[in-house]
């Protein structure tokens, strides 16, 4: 007894082996899934499975799409997504891989769907193997033998397979991946499309296949899919010698593949043929009747998958022609500014939409950057974004102020008798003070990037949408005043950006600040992160990016130039506008009077807005001569003129105008057609 126990305790000092080292042993490997992040980890045994270098693969699924046939991949991502909304916990499931040879080889896969509390899935933890050995083993050969025989027919099984395909080339790729077509023995196919009087030849066959001279041939040629093309019907060739006899211009140059059968399909599509098909075969002699009668029906379901294709691609190219026609062509240097844009189209549909970007030059050192978002995902959406890219860009360009440029905007829009609407920013910015105005027509705030690399959300009020503000009535745009320091950018973009299903706007911010935050210095390097991030994670919205740096300040401009517009019972508006006046004129070289000059115009604003019955538009600029002066403009929508009255011992009002002219070099009133403009000059120093 105590011999027994004294054997039993002298185990090794590894027992029992650790999880890892059992996977290892048994040649199997694990993977994590994130399916926030969309990032998949996967161990060296995991990535051997797949014969995969740790430097091939990126912590992406994508990234072993090299190795996963195109039908193996559909069938995998159907398994895994009914996993996920059935509730379920587990999945598991037999899948063949392309080796680096280009030889396939089963495997294995079963993963475990970790949710959350909510029952929302986070995370997919599971295994990978080879499962050769496995399937050579004849109780699973049984088990596969079974699960075909429940399978749908051939034809039915492609057509599935072709169903996913959006090109010519997915239908060519589900083709040559097909297991249906390597049930039925093809070496390889061919495949040509009939144009204009011509077939094209798409496929052809294996490598030393070509022959030169055939990739455009004529009906009326002596080939086989010409044939086909001519008669609209099929062609089974039943051997070498009936191939050579019957097309003796073919034969001789692809007689060293060991061809002994062929059968060529017209592609029959609407009552009309648009190509033709042929399986090729080695060491198999003539075709029987049901092998005849599946090769036609394949045939059948190959041409309309086809011409969905081709349609397809037809309207893509003329959506993409449309959008890059709506967007602008170039975007134009900027003094003082870097500048990077980009659109991201969605990935499903027509990849077109309504999103935008503009950038326009201003005088005295400003621009304007337009972000904008259209309501709906096609040509309609497009269309109008195109027009409404153009009126704003007027707009600005006439000169009217960032909250007058997006109620016109608007105005315009609901005119225009569409029933979109679309969410906009505009950020007008004085690059030689930084001073930025912006406006939002219920689109998404900015994010601001500080020279350390710090973020934050520029959290702006913003008004209705354009369109709708128009169709109620409420045209007020609030303008948030921000300063963009030398080296900090603002980023404008649209809500494709930030959002995604399941998630709220915060989450997608707080995503985005910190992708920001982390990213590279360069623009044009971010830009790109930015728009990489969107497909990692699958988006499926048009994006469009906007990135303005600050480049280090620069001299002042003669007609520097800053307004604002000031509307009644808004504190918020008058506290902006002491903020831009505060900034042009420490920029313009004059803070030594700075005081004296927001304290004026401060003023002026006020008397506008206690003695008429609308707002107040304010102007700072540097007037052009021999002496550098600083002009505060203030216009109101009042015909009555201003009047210096002594306020008293005990008065409040009456003091305005009194101050004014202590403090400001000279001042003036100027009448307006619909009103009048107040103004005080000051003499700044030269620098």
């Amino acid at each position: 007894m105590d011999d027994r126990v004294a054997g039993a305790l002298s185990l090794p000092e590894d027992w029992p082996a650790h999880p890892d080292l059992s996977l290892a042993l048994n040649r199997m490997g694990s993977f994590d899934w994130d399916l926030d992040t969309g990032l998949m980890h996967m161990d060296r045994t995991a990535l051997d499975v797949f014969d995969l270098t740790p430097d091939e693969y990126d912590d992406r699924p994508a990234s072993l799409s090299p190795r996963v046939p195109t039908d193996e991949a559909q069938r995998l991502d159907g398994l895994v997504s009914h996993a996920l909304k059935s509730g379920r916990t587990n999945y598991g499931a037999y899948f063949r891989i392309q080796r680096r040879d280009g030889t396939l080889r089963w495997t294995h896969t079963q993963g475990f769907v970790r949710r959350d509390g909510t029952g929302r899935p986070r995370r997919i933890i599971g295994i990978v193997r080879d499962a050769t050995q496995e399937l050579a083993d004849s109780t699973a050969r049984r088990e596969l033998d079974e699960e075909r025989r429940q399978r749908t027919s051939l034809v039915e099984g492609t057509t599935a397979a072709l169903a996913h395909a959006r090109t010519v080339k997915d239908v060519i790729a589900v083709l040559k991946n097909s297991q249906g077509l390597a049930h039925l023995g093809a070496t390889s196919l061919v495949m040509g499309l009939l144009e204009s009087g011509r077939i094209h030849l798409v496929a052809d066959g294996p490598e030393g296949a070509y022959v030169p001279g055939t990739r455009y041939t004529r009906v009326d040629e002596q080939y086989p899919m010409s044939e086909v093309v001519r008669t609209l019907s099929p062609r089974f060739i039943e051997s070498a010698e009936d191939f050579a006899a019957s097309y003796p211009i073919l034969w001789p140059n692809i007689s060293h593949l060991g061809i002994t059968s062929a059968a060529y399909m017209p592609l029959i599509a609407q009552a009309r043929p648009i190509g033709a098909l042929g399986l090729l075969y080695r060491d198999k002699g003539g075709f029987t009747a049901d092998e005849r009668n599946l090769l036609t029906a394949l045939g059948t379901s190959i041409a309309q998958s086809l011409q969905r294709a081709m349609l397809y691609e037809q309207e893509h190219d003329l959506a993409e022609g449309l959008q890059q026609a709506m967007l602008p062509r170039r975007i134009p240097s900027v003094p003082g500014a870097q500048v990077a844009v980009r659109y991201r189209s969605a990935r499903l549909g027509r990849d077109i939409g309504g999103d935008w970007y503009d950038l326009i030059p201003l005088p005295g050192g400003r621009v304007g950057a337009v972000i904008g978002d259209v309501q709906g995902h096609d040509t309609h959406a497009a269309a109008v974004m195109g027009q409404l890219r153009i009126v704003l860009r007027a707009y600005a360009a006439e000169g009217h102020s960032p909250a007058t440029v997006m109620a016109r905007a608007s105005v315009f829009l609901h005119e225009l008798d569409t029933d979109r609407f679309a969410t906009c920013t505009y950020a007008e910015v004085d690059l030689t003070t930084g001073v930025v105005q912006v406006v939002r027509a219920g689109h998404v705030d900015p994010v601001l990037r500080d020279v350390d690399g710090s973020c934050r959300r520029v959290v702006s009020e913003g008004g209705l949408p354009l369109g709708l503000s128009a169709e109620f009535g409420r045209l007020e745009y609030p303008v948030s005043t921000v300063e963009l320091d030398p080296g900090q950018t603002m980023i404008l973009f649209t809500d494709g950006l930030v959002e995604l299903p399941g998630s709220d706007l915060d989450e997608g911010m707080q995503r985005l600040t910190s992708l920001v935050a982390n990213g590279p210095q360069d623009l044009q390097k971010l830009a790109d992160q930015l728009c990489d991030a969107v497909d990692g994670r699958g988006g499926q919205d048009d994006v469009a990016v906007l990135l303005l740096r600050r480049r280090a300040a620069h001299a002042p401009q003669q007609g520097g130039r800053l307004q604002q517009h000031v509307a009644q019972n808004d504190p918020e508006a008058l506290s902006s506008s002491r903020h831009m006046i505060r900034a042009a004129v420490r920029a313009w070289g004059a803070k030594d009077r700075a005081d004296e000059i927001e304290l004026a115009a401060d003023e002026l604003i006020t008397n506008a807005l206690m003695h008429t019955d609308g707002g107040a538009v304010v102007t700072i600029r540097v007037l052009a001569g021999t002496e550098r002066r600083l002009r505060v403009d203030v216009e109101d929508r009042s015909s009555a003129l201003p009047r210096r009255r002594d306020a008293g011992e005990d008065g409040v009002s009456g003091r305005g105008l009194m101050l004014v002219d202590r403090l400001a070099d000279v001042w003036g009133v100027e009448s307006r057609g619909s009103g009048k403009c107040v103004w005080c000059e000051f003499l700044i120093p030269t620098r």
